[in-house]
């Protein structure tokens, strides 16, 4: 049993009934889980097309794009974007929208009972020290990466004016 999804909302909650809805159906498109199987852009892919459901579900609450931007804290340019399906995010979002509107989908949210709410939110503890270990170790991984190639770019100088001297020496030979 679930709660019914409005897709012209009225109110806050139904906006972020919308927006997740929307989030969700879109996450499970094809095309996304295809791109989602890149790690170094699944984050930034979550981000856009989270930030296109908002601004979708916004936007159909009759919202304008200049509060939508300010709430998100995006551009009005980004926003619009999203809106007009620009950005891939958007198209997709906007799409996922249109389906539920073509195919007069009763939209539901899934409702969790009440003993299952512990374990998620056990796993959801276990998932965000996941994340901030992964986060640490990338932060990490980038500096070492970014010693190595100062590193490089010192070796790299070093072999320059080897060259340059073993030049010099033929040429006076």
């Amino acid at each position: 049993m679930g709660e019914e999804i409005s897709l012209t909302p009225l109110g806050r909650e139904e906006i972020h009934k919308l927006e997740y809805a929307l989030l969700v159906g879109t996450l499970f498109r094809p095309e996304v889980l295809e791109e989602l199987r890149n790690p170094s852009e699944r984050l930034t892919w979550i981000d856009s097309l989270a930030v296109a459901a908002s601004a979708l579900a916004r936007e159909k609450a009759k919202m304008p794009v200049s509060q939508i931007a300010e709430e998100l804290g995006r551009t009005e340019a980004t926003i619009r974007h999203h809106l007009q399906g620009k950005t891939k995010a958007g198209e997709l979002v906007l799409k996922t929208y249109e389906k539920f509107v073509r195919e007069g989908v009763k939209l539901e949210l899934p409702m969790v009972k009440e003993e299952a709410k512990p374990e998620l939110e056990e796993k959801l503890r276990k998932a965000e020290e996941t994340l901030k270990e992964t986060e640490a170790k990338l932060k990490s991984t980038k500096e070492k990466l970014r010693e190595t190639e100062n590193k490089l770019k010192n070796v790299e100088e070093k072999v320059g004016k080897i060259k340059e001297t073993l030049s010099q020496l033929l040429s006076q030979l």
